[in-house]
Order: structure tokens, then C-alpha cells, then sequence
């Protein structure tokens, strides 16, 4: 889809003054005019400005939390949920980022308040970004809807509800759109992040629910194996943030990115926003401004975590009391984002700009040997205690009415000279350092999750080796895609590269 821009009208304003200067007949005035629109609007500074709110997205309680297939009805909440919106504008372009405390946000919920945006807002919807933090102990965000469709046939209440925040934020955001200034840093956060899927010892990796013996890497091994031999891929232990403050140096809202997965080890019966709402708390408690409003925002997005959770397995797995490390590890990252953000250097020169596509990507299907298993699978359960193996012949029946083929939306936004890609998929580590290393537009973050969620996104190396993530049923997409998708990535930000050096 090709790019377009919010543009105020500044060839408008020059005609409305030619012709009173043209009443007048007065040159020395039609020069002064003429200098002011040909020599100023050249040299004239950018006008940057932000703006900041926070809708609350807490579901209400008795329904399962969607993250661990649990069936315990939810009955309280520890902390509420939220839907963070950031608004953008240099007096040409504006942007959208709205972080979502949910597992996951369906194409047809993204492209419903996208739309809602523009009609309400005038903010044209692929400037709009909606991700969500894939927080496990989140109710509803995913459990309705055509997953792989941009409709917004069957949503259900609840995910309408969050559209209407969603919409509600942004417009709440854009109100309070003031100047602003913009700095971009990074803290170092190696101890939280450890790939999960784990190449063991020759004939210990467990059969897959399939049958199939060939899978070459476990997911999530119990701790301090003795079969334990090293991770299948790489980590990313750069947090990246945008901190933005008013003109007058307060603080406005700050947008950091992490690619970790959730934290966990949340009451099943709780509604939580995980380690991503307890760093907003803590950095909001640490980045103190009394009595303001608009109130500070701050937000944490997922990077690319697909492969990448908090647990060491080399070591016995821990046993902490419910919110103990999402407590640690959520305040331990606000302290070091907090202290980096006091080293910054600020500006308030800003332009934006945007590349929105939505290229259809093609589904994986369920050939008729494995089809036959589904059936057989499916039959058997209902005569004995279910198990993996029926669950993954559930889902394989369920891939088999997905459609052929889906859009995959890409987004890339440069803020300055920062570039933020997305995918809507919860994307391998890999493929966020590469589009971190390779994009043309630095420094570069990629965020997962984004627009969609279309389920794991493994390299195709990664899905050579087999493992939790590259099985159907977790994986829905060719094993190509996350090549394809990235090359395209990488494509926008070069045509914004070049734009910008126009």
C-alpha cells in the first residue's frame, strides 16, 4: 500500500498572500512575503511534538487467562491492564504507537482501531501501530475473531471493548499533542535473557506430539540437565528507549522495547500485566512528577522474543513466590532506564516519516497423512485422557480451514533518525539482530507482535531443527517467510533512508 502523509497546506497560505499582496501593488512587501515563504520555510525548524494517555483494558473477571490453556476462571485482578498510546507530529507527518497489556492483538482488532483512528482523528491508519506485550495472565485479547483476517467478523465483546479504549487513548493523546523533545538510548540486560530452545544430548530431545522422533531442540528443558548441551540461537540484551519530555523538560512518556518473553509464575485465577506493567509502574514511581498532567506514559514493548524467555537452564529452575521476579527483574530494568535517561541529550528538532505494506504470506497446510492422524487423534480422545498429542491434532483440523494464504502488515517508522520495523508474529531473536544490524536507517529496533498475531515466526534454519515453535499448530506460515518478510522490511526502511537524504 503506498504511503501517505497528514500534510497541513503551506502552498494554500502562499497563494492567500500573493493576492493580498497583489491588492496592495506594494513590491517591498512582496518581496518581504516572498523571502519569508522561499528563504524560511527552507531554513525553518521543524515543530516536534508528543502526546501522551493511558486507557485501562482490565477485562472483567470469571473467563481463563489466555496464555497457559488454563481452564481456572479468573477472580481478581493484581494489576490492571492498559493500552498505552503515544501520538507523534512534525507538522507534516504523525504517528501512532499504542502498547496493549494482552497476549496478542488479531489482525481484524488492529485494523478495526486503525480505522476508528483515522475516521476520528484524521491520522491515516497505517501511521497508526498497535502491539501488545504478550503478557500471559491477559484475558480475551485473542480468543475471538478471524486470527488470520483483517475483518472484524466475531469479535467479541471484549475485544471491541479494547478497540473503543484503544480509539479513546489516542484521541486523549492527541489532544494533549504539545511541544516536545526526543533522545534515544539504550541500557545493557544480559542476565534476563536466555534462549529457550536447546540443542540436547543425542536421543534425549522427547518425541513431538506428532510421533515424530526427528525434533533436534527442546523447548524449555527442565533446569540443570544433565543432557543439557548449548541454545539453538542468539539473545538480544539491549533494552532501546525513546524518552520524550515537554518543552520545559518534564517528562512526557518513554517507549523501551525488550526481547523477552513474559516472565510468568502468576496465580492461575490473576489477572496480570506481567514484568511489561510492573516496569511502567516502577519506572513512573522512579521518573516522579507530582500533580502533572498530562501524567508521564511509559511503556514497554516486546522486541523479537519468540525463542527468548528469563529462565536460566542451566540451572536448577527457580522456585520464587508469585510476583517475585516480575517484581526484580521489572525494577531492576526501570533502574537502569532510568539512570541512562538522565545521561541524555535531548532534541526538539523531529521529522517522521512512514512505510506501511501488507504482503500476503502463504499458510502452512495439513497434507492428507498428517489429516488422517488428526481424525484418528481426535476420535481417541474421547475415550481416553487427552493429552499433547490431541491438542496438536485439534489444532492441526483447525489449520486445515485456515485460508491459503493472509497479510502479513509491516510497518517502519523513522523518528529522526531512529527506525522502528514490526511483524506481527512472535518473531525469533535472530531476525530482530538482523534487522537491527542490516537496516539502513540506525539505530534500528525491531517490535514483535505488532498489527497481528500470527504465531511464531522461526528462520528457516530454525525450522530444520524441529522444536515447539516450527510445529503446526504453533507455526502457521511457510518456513521462507521470516527471509521474505524481513527482506521487505529492510526494503522500507532503505526507501525512508533515502527519502530522508533528499
Amino acid at each position: 500500500m503506498a504511503s501517505s502523509f497528514h500534510t497541513n497546506a503551506p502552498d494554500t497560505t502562499l497563494r492567500v498572500a500573493s493576492t493580498a499582496v497583489r491588492r496592495t501593488s506594494v513590491f517591498p512587501i512582496l518581496l518581504c512575503i516572498t523571502l519569508c515563504f522561499v528563504w524560511g520555510g527552507v531554513a525553518q525548524a521543524v515543530t516536534f511534538r508528543a502526546g501522551a494517555a493511558t486507557s485501562n483494558i482490565t477485562p472483567e473477571l470469571g473467563k481463563p487467562v489466555e496464555g497457559y490453556g488454563s481452564k481456572v476462571p479468573t477472580t481478581q485482578v493484581h494489576d490492571e491492564l492498559h493500552a498505552r498510546c503515544l501520538v507523534l507530529d512534525d507538522g507534516e507527518t504523525t504517528l501512532v504507537i499504542v502498547v496493549c497489556d494482552l497476549l496478542g492483538v488479531h489482525l481484524g482488532l488492529s485494523a478495526k482501531a486503525r480505522q476508528l483512528i483515522e475516521e476520528r482523528c484524521g491520522i491515516p491508519s497505517q501511521n497508526v501501530l498497535i502491539t501488545a506485550t504478550h503478557a500471559h495472565s491477559t484475558v480475551g485479547g485473542t480468543s475471538a475473531g478471524q486470527r488470520f483476517s483483517m475483518s472484524d467478523v466475531g469479535l467479541s465483546a471484549y475485544q471491541l471493548f479494547v478497540v473503543n479504549r484503544i480509539v479513546d487513548g489516542v484521541m486523549r493523546a492527541k489532544n494533549h499533542l504539545s511541544p516536545a523533545q526526543m533522545a534515544f538510548g539504550t541500557v545493557n540486560a544480559p542476565e534476563y535473557v536466555f534462549n529457550r530452545r536447546v540443542h540436547m544430548k543425542p536421543g534425549t530431545v522427547p518425541v513431538n506430539p506428532f510421533g515424530s522422533p526427528d525434533d533436534k531442540v527442546q523447548m524449555s528443558p527442565p533446569g540443570a540437565s544433565p543432557n543439557y548441551v548449548k541454545p539453538a540461537g542468539p539473545v538480544d540484551p539491549v533494552m532501546s528507549f525513546i524518552s520524550i519530555r515537554n518543552e520545559d523538560g518534564t517528562p512526557l512518556a518513554l517507549l523501551a522495547s525488550y526481547s523477552m518473553h513474559y516472565v510468568g509464575a502468576v496465580p492461575a485465577e490473576d489477572v496480570s500485566a506481567d514484568y511489561f506493567g510492573e516496569f511502567c509502574r516502577k519506572l513512573g514511581q522512579k521518573i516522579e512528577v507530582k500533580d502533572q498532567f498530562p501524567a508521564f506514559v511509559p511503556m514497554l514493548s516486546n522486541g523479537a522474543s519468540g525463542d527468548v524467555v528469563s529462565t536460566d537452564f542451566q540451572k536448577p529452575r527457580p522456585k520464587n513466590p508469585p510476583y517475585e521476579r516480575i517484581q526484580k527483574i521489572a525494577d531492576d530494568l526501570a533502574e537502569r532506564v532510568f539512570q541512562a535517561e538522565r545521561t541524555l541529550k535531548y532534541r526538539n528538532e523531529m521529522t517522521l516519516a512512514v512505510r506501511y505494506r501488507e504482503p500476503i504470506v502463504q499458510m502452512r497446510r495439513p497434507d492428507p497423512q498428517l489429516m488422517s492422524w488428526a481424525k484418528r487423534k481426535t476420535e481417541e480422545a474421547k475415550s481416553v485422557k487427552p493429552d499433547m498429542s490431541h491438542d496438536y491434532a485439534r489444532r492441526t483440523l483447525i489449520a486445515s480451514g485456515y485460508p491459503t494464504t493472509a497479510p502479513a502488515p509491516l510497518q517502519v517508522f523513522r523518528i529522526g533518525e531512529i527506525c522502528i520495523g514490526t511483524m506481527p508474529f512472535e518473531t525469533f531473536c535472530e531476525t530482530g539482530l538482523a534487522f537491527k544490524r542490516h537496516s539502513p536507517l540506525q539505530p534500528a529496533i525491531l517490535i514483535g507482535l505488532t498489527n497481528g498475531y500470527m504465531g511464531y515466526l522461526p528462520t528457516p534454519q530454525q525450522h530444520n531443527l524441529g522444536g515447539y515453535e516450527t510445529w503446526l499448530g504453533t507455526n502457521h506460515v511457510e518456513r521462507n517467510t521470516s527471509e521474505d518478510l524481513l527482506a521487505e522490511l529492510l526494503e522500507m526502511a532503505g526507501e525512508l533512508q533515502l527519502e530522508k537524504s533528499k
